[in-house]
């Protein structure tokens, strides 16, 4: 069946006219149609607006090609072969998908924390991902690394006592708390992610005074797909998510989403595209979502098919985020 909204939306675009080939006194294959998967495939990977016209769209291209293939072959191939359009044959006729995957990772690692974004062409999934370059977390480290990086701490003791200015770490411990940005990122979204850091910090040292790790380390953020732009504010939460992810060592949540803009003192705020995050969040098989509580309404007032099967969390401050997504 397909998914949420899609299965409604489907259903509309069945009715789409469809192009016969009676005008050529030839007589239209029977086995002449679009298969239920290749109608979701095209709402998946081609029309992911809300609406059908695109996909209306898509499917009179479909039905002209198919159209023009039954005029051009000989009587024996229009009786013989089975002309149904699966969704293994879409590339032939409305070419190369327009999206891709919408899963990156079967289960996120630490570090990474799936977001969700909202463009013209409907909702989509946003990975966020944040990697130390120069430092390794010590749950991870092994004994030598570990006495590598005591043995670099004791000597960056040693000059800033001689004043050379050595600062602490070991391997790639150094001077951390930089922060690198690819992805594409607009001026929004970068502001986002210096929130997110400068936040991120004061959470962890209220969370393990004693974890130094973003003193330590130089970050870098990268949001995947780097040839598609990207701005707005709503990915703060999810990129203070996986800061404290890697800091801490610890993953997500499985198959946990989330959207909402971040102040500097931690405040969730409202964000737009909640039908269409929702359906994007169904789509990529996300069962628990996290929403601004500003945005409660918008939820609640979506179709009920649109909001089954998914677990949803409203939240108000960072606090809130936190809890749900390290299941505490």
């Amino acid at each position: 069946a397909a998914e949420g909204g899609a299965g409604k939306k489907g259903g509309k675009a069945k009715e789409a006219p469809v192009v016969e080939v009676v005008d050529h006194g030839i007589e239209t294959p029977a086995s002449l149609r679009l298969s239920d998967g290749a109608i979701e495939a095209l709402i998946r990977w081609y029309c992911r607006e809300s609406g059908v016209r695109n996909l209306e769209k898509h499917i009179s291209k479909i039905y002209r090609k198919a159209a023009y293939k039954v005029v051009m072959a000989t009587p024996e191939e229009r009786a013989s072969e089975d002309w149904e359009v699966t969704e293994d044959k879409l590339e032939e006729y409305v070419g190369k998908k327009v999206f891709t995957s919408d899963r990156l990772y079967e289960e996120t690692p630490v570090g990474v924390v799936t977001g969700l974004a909202w463009t013209s062409m409907g909702g989509s999934v946003l990975f966020i991902e944040v990697t130390s370059t120069n430092y390794i977390h010590p749950a991870l480290q092994t004994e030598a690394e570990r006495r590598e990086a005591e043995e670099a701490d004791d000597d960056g003791d040693d000059g800033e006592r001689k004043g050379k200015g050595k600062g602490k770490g070991g391997r790639g411990g150094g001077s951390g708390g930089g922060l690198r940005l690819t992805g594409q990122m607009g001026d929004v979204m970068s502001e986002s992610a210096q929130i997110a850091l400068s936040f991120a910090r004061h959470k962890l040292r209220a969370l393990e005074p004693e974890n130094d790790f973003f003193e330590r380390a130089a970050l870098h953020l990268h949001v995947p797909e780097g040839a598609t732009p990207k701005d707005g504010p709503s990915a703060g939460v999810t990129m203070v998510t996986a800061l404290l992810s890697l800091a801490t060592n610890k993953p997500v949540k499985p198959d946990l989403a989330m959207t909402g803009e971040l102040s500097l003192t931690g405040r969730v705020l409202p964000i737009g595209g909640v039908k269409e995050k929702t359906m994007a969040a169904r789509r990529s098989g996300v069962t628990t979502l996290i929403f601004p509580e500003a945005n409660k309404k918008d939820f609640e007032e979506l179709a009920d098919h649109l909001k089954e099967g998914v677990e949803v969390h409203f939240a108000s401050t960072y606090d809130d985020v936190y809890k749900v997504a390290f299941d505490v």
